[in-house]
């Protein structure tokens, strides 16, 4: 499996003691956490807007976390949602802000340059937006151009992926915008997307040389109450859904792929992973 990376979406969880670390407060999770996996999903620099100012990377742990991890390790990294919310949040009954941020590259070159240490490890850079409705975007036409232009102005060499809440813009067109740009598309598997194995399998031929896939789950606050937040457990199995995920990630065999496996998919990260291994290392051996 050397083309697919499995992994979760962060990382500093005691109750994987016994999974993933020799205890529960182990001296570096993170260089425990990388004895096990190859990857993981690095959220914690996405919650950057701010009303005055964005939030950056501090650049003690950035050093920290490459100095934690060997040489072939590969984060992916969210970008700062300063870059991908249109608008700031508002009040109920207050009219909404437009974020001046929003796809700007001079920021993203700030965030880039926080991260220099670990830039060679970062597998890929996530632009994970939300959902698009009329009030913050006028029509999905306008987004790509939009999108289109930003990209255009970043660094031609590094890895880029795009996320999008909007399951109707998840199309031919979309697949063929970032495979033109040599851009991963990010395909979340939960909430109200879409299913991720039926939408690999349609647009197969599109996808270019990366991708990722996040599984997220469709209930975040019901699955925290029924685990007490000890992350060790299968609580909601998805062994079909799983089943179908595997058979489409082999179809796709030859591409850098990313699976990303939060919590609160089934309950437990580690133990997903260790499922999903099971369903493809035979494919592969």
């Amino acid at each position: 499996m050397e083309n697919i990376r499995l992994g979760t979406c962060s990382w500093k969880y005691p109750s994987w003691a016994g999974l993933v670390y020799s205890s529960p407060e182990p001296a570096s999770y993170l260089e425990e956490y990388a004895r096990r996996y190859r990857t993981v999903e690095v959220d914690q620099w996405f919650w950057s807007l701010g009303k005055e100012s964005a939030a950056l990377p501090r650049r003690e742990v950035v050093t920290e976390y490459d100095a934690s991890t060997p040489p072939d390790f590969r984060f992916t990294v969210k970008c700062p949602n300063a870059l991908t919310l249109t608008h700031h949040d508002a009040r109920k009954g207050e009219a909404m802000r437009p974020n001046e941020r929003f796809l700007d590259p001079e920021l993203f070159l700030r965030f880039l340059d926080a991260l220099s240490a670990l830039v060679p490890k970062i597998g890929l850079f996530i632009f994970q937006f939300s959902y698009l409705n009329r009030e913050k975007m006028p029509s999905k036409a306008a987004f790509f151009d939009q999108l289109g232009a930003f990209l255009e102005t970043l660094p031609a060499d590094l890895p880029y992926a795009v996320e999008l809440r909007n399951p109707g813009w998840l199309d031919g067109g979309f697949f063929d915008f970032l495979a033109e740009r040599g851009v991963a598309p990010a395909i979340l598997q939960g909430y109200w997307m879409d299913d991720a194995a039926a939408k690999l399998d349609r647009f197969a031929d599109k996808i270019g040389p990366r991708l990722c896939l996040r599984l997220h789950g469709e209930d975040r606050e019901g699955m925290e109450e029924r685990t007490g937040e000890s992350w060790n457990k299968i609580i909601r199995p998805k062994d079909e859904e799983l089943g179908r995920l595997a058979v489409s990630i082999t179809r796709l065999f030859g591409k850098d792929i990313y699976i990303n496996v939060n919590n609160h998919y089934e309950g437990s990260a580690p133990r997903t992973i260790e499922k999903l291994e099971a369903l493809l290392r035979p494919e592969q051996e």
